[in-house]
């Protein structure tokens, strides 16, 4: 045999060793818990917070991008949007990722179940149309 008895033996007192290898897990952890998880979590709860105040004429972001006004809210969970004159959508709540402007408070206002006043502003005269192939070809002026 190549190896003594004597050197196969194990040390005693081994429980030194478990906490020393131990402790890189913790200081992970740790690490881990002030940089990623408590940060997450107040981003969270921040995010909470915003979706409990959104009210009727808030401009909200949704998160497909799309912006438009808050016009009714229906539920907890529920908001009616309206994207374009007269086009209104209904939308979950937890969709919405940012107010991008804060409507003027209406719960002192008489507020009906069928308030169809748009709140969006009237769009702009539109000019005269013409085709691509007169703008082309330089047809009437």
């Amino acid at each position: 045999m190549f190896i003594s008895p004597a050197w196969a033996q194990a040390a005693g007192g081994g429980s030194g060793d478990f906490l020393v290898q131990l402790f890189p897990l913790i200081l992970i952890f740790v690490v881990f818990y002030f940089l990623l998880i408590r940060p997450q979590q107040s981003k969270m709860k921040a995010q909470r917070e915003m979706l409990a105040g959104v009210k009727r004429g808030d401009r909200v972001v949704t998160g497909g991008g799309i912006i438009g006004l808050v016009t009714k809210v229906i539920s907890d969970n529920e908001l009616q949007v309206e994207l374009a004159d007269g086009v209104r959508v209904r939308i979950v709540k937890q969709t919405i990722t940012d107010i991008l402007t804060r409507g003027e408070s209406v719960r002192g206002a008489k507020e009906s179940e069928e308030d169809d006043k748009p709140m969006l502003p009237p769009p702009p005269p539109a000019g005269e149309r013409k085709s691509l192939l007169g703008n082309l070809f330089g047809g009437k002026k």
